[in-house]
């Protein structure tokens, strides 16, 4: 950069003689890059994530002359980062146990992620008045706050910094587990390779974790794994003869599309498959999948949907540019012509590949009522027994998806959670012990969430005790303790109820400034919180309006040092999604039930009042509030504002010393 007549040009020399001068010499700026290969991270989580990086040389890991080796050690592997292995991570380090989530994309969210585009399903709020709950409910209200316009970028961030802020939990992406070592019954440590990063790590855990969806963990340790579907004679399932024995559901390549102030013109290109009305004549174009993409745009039910990806990417492909041609330019169709693809998905998102034997074999019976009986339940269920025809889109003669309606909830058992064969192996997400046809309704990933919840929880007790999967399901006592943490974390599980011990709340008095449509304050106290959409048997409702108060007293003094307060959410769709169909009625900005700002405080012995939280801007539904351990006799609850609902709705609140 200088003048026209060249006469204060800065030239490479004159600039690196001026950046000399202000840097302290010149072997500043050349020694910059090595410089910043080390020292950089200056918090926790920086320390953490650089920790992982290898000091040895290259060439250390045997055979790999580019490779460098790291051993490293925690409490609890996980494998995989889709939804389930997300909450199975955070669970588990949040109950103090050092985690390392390994996941072999660049993004976590699995099916859910940018990378597919799949929104998160489970059971229908509409029906039942509630959702799973726990932490998949926590990523729903952080993405509807922080995220409205529903950017699935943002999505995966959203999930990115959940995991890389919490302080026990070690994130590893870009790293795909290749490799099992096992003693007797044991996995003693897993293998991990970072080609991106050229590091090779051996890791080893007292608890491992497969969620990756397809068993890569657990079938390199050689647990017993099932495939595709038994038929009817298996386990006597109504349902399971819909397709031949073997088959398997398919995967699906989804796309976006938006809509454009003029035409946008579209050439499919010569390899895309021409379409016919016999091959459309059971599948929708219009509608919601215009704006979130086909579902049904399906392969590899009679393939194998791991080794045969490419074959099944390339055919998938071929179908979405000639359904996309067909809708665009066969005539057939109104409206489309401002309508342009936004998004085409790379990445094939699997349904169906194995699940993991564990101690009980979840059924069609079990979910059709034989769940009431679970002593183990530990999470919750609620979509369709939604089967796929094996040959996915080429299957032209039937319907895309078979949804029996036969129970609108269920109950998930935990000894369908953790390998038969290994005495330190979970199961979370879509590879659980199941029947082909239960796994039709438990592979959503909202219940996947639900079920890695529990298994993080259950991962830590297992640690902190000393015990295996089975031994913790064979004890009352601590299959209990299990139950009652997972509710504590707002964890849905019908039939269970709040009978904690440290919760010194059930044996308080409940008073309020006010109560509407029915309700009593000593709602907060039943130990439920479930209620159905036009019920309010388990929760209190004043008018915002009068600023109300939620009181707690004690016959006689506690000491308190956490306040635990589970408010109403709403019961309408909440996702990540791109359909037009649940957008529709998702509020995408902090839900209006919630309550937005509040205080508490206590009533000290003397009758005077010390505050022990102030909370503005609240969108969660679960807020646990710890302080300076208080002697009270009672807590008092203000209420000033929600996020726009006219009424103040609390489900529970809890007191802990």
């Amino acid at each position: 950069m200088g003048t026209e007549n060249g006469k204060n040009k800065m030239g490479r020399r004159g600039f690196l003689a001026a950046s000399a001068a202000s840097l302290f010499g010149y072997s500043a700026i050349i020694k910059a890059p090595q410089v910043l290969a080390r020292p950089l991270p200056t918090d926790d989580n920086s320390r953490r994530l650089a920790s992982l990086q290898p000091d040895s040389a290259p060439g250390s890991a045997e055979g790999e002359k580019l490779m460098r080796r790291a051993d490293l050690k925690c409490d609890v592997l996980v494998a995989g980062g889709g939804l389930a292995g997300i909450a199975a991570a955070l669970s588990a380090a949040r109950a103090g146990k050092k985690v390392i989530l390994v996941q072999d994309r660049s993004r976590l969210g699995g099916n859910s992620s940018s990378e597919i585009k799949m929104h998160p399903l489970g059971v229908n709020p509409h029906v039942t008045g509630w959702r799973e709950g726990g932490i998949i409910e926590e990523l729903k209200l952080e993405n509807a706050a922080h995220n409205p316009q529903l950017a699935w970028e943002m999505w995966d961030f959203v999930l990115y910094d959940k995991c890389v802020t919490e302080p026990n939990l070690t994130l590893m992406l870009d790293s795909t587990l290749y490799r099992a070592e096992t003693d007797g019954r044991k996995v003693k440590a897993v293998w991990v390779r970072s080609d991106t990063a050229r590091n090779i790590y051996r890791i080893e855990a007292e608890i491992f974790v497969d969620s990756t969806g397809d068993s890569r963990l657990a079938m390199e340790a050689g647990a017993e794994v099932m495939s595709g579907r038994e038929g009817s004679k298996k386990f006597g399932e109504s349902l399971a003869d819909y397709d031949e024995i073997g088959t398997r559901q398919g995967s699906t390549l989804m796309i976006t599309m938006r809509k454009h102030d003029k035409p946008v013109p579209f050439t499919a290109p010569s390899w895309a498959k021409k379409m016919t009305p016999e091959l459309m004549k059971f599948r929708d174009i219009s509608g919601d999948g215009l704006y979130y993409g086909y579902w049904w745009v399906e392969l590899g039910g009679v393939y194998d949907a791991i080794r045969d990806n490419e074959m099944l990417r390339f055919e998938l492909l071929a179908i979405v540019m000639g359904v996309w041609d067909y809708m665009k330019n066969s005539g057939k169709y109104e409206g489309v012509e401002n309508i342009a693809l936004e998004t085409i998905g790379m990445v094939p998102g699997r349904r169906d590949t194995y699940r993991v034997v564990g101690e009980k074999i979840l059924t069609q019976h079990d979910i059709e009522g034989k769940w009431r009986d679970f002593d183990d339940s530990i999470a919750v269920g609620g979509w369709t027994l939604d089967d796929h025809p094996a040959k996915g889109f080429y299957a032209s003669d039937k319907h895309p998806c078979r949804q029996e309606w036969k129970t609108n909830f269920y109950n998930i058992p935990f000894s369908a959670t953790y390998a038969r064969d290994f005495d330190n192996l979970f199961m979370a997400g879509r590879n659980i012990s199941c029947s082909h046809v239960a796994f039709c309704s438990t592979r959503v990933m909202s219940t996947c969430a639900a079920v890695g919840q529990a298994v993080g929880t259950a991962a830590a007790i297992c640690v902190g005790e000393g015990v295996t999967p089975a031994a913790l399901r064979a004890n009352p006592k601590l299959l209990k303790r299990l139950q009652q943490e997972l509710l504590r974390n707002d964890q849905t599980i019908i039939g269970i109820k709040n009978e904690d011990p440290a919760d010194l709340a059930r044996a308080a008095k409940a008073s309020a400034s006010s109560s509407a449509w029915g309700t009593s304050p000593e709602n907060v106290l039943t130990g439920v919180t479930l209620d159905g959409p036009k019920e309010n048997k388990n929760k209190w409702v004043a008018e915002a309006s009068g600023k109300p108060w939620l009181r707690l007293d004690w016959p006689s003094p506690k000491k308190v040092s956490q306040i635990r307060l589970t408010f109403e959410p709403g019961w309408t769709p909440l996702s990540q999604s791109g359909s037009n169909y649940l957008l529709s009625s998702m509020v995408r900005a902090p839900q209006p039930k919630l309550v937005r700002d509040y205080d508490i405080v206590g009533i000290l012995e003397d009758g005077s009042e010390r505050k022990l939280a102030e909370v503005r801007g609240n969108y969660q539904k679960l807020r646990a509030h710890k302080f300076a351990p208080a002697t009270v006799k009672g807590v008092r609850v203000d209420f000033l504002a929600t996020n726009g609902d006219k009424m103040v709705y609390v489900k529970e609140i809890r007191a802990e010393a």
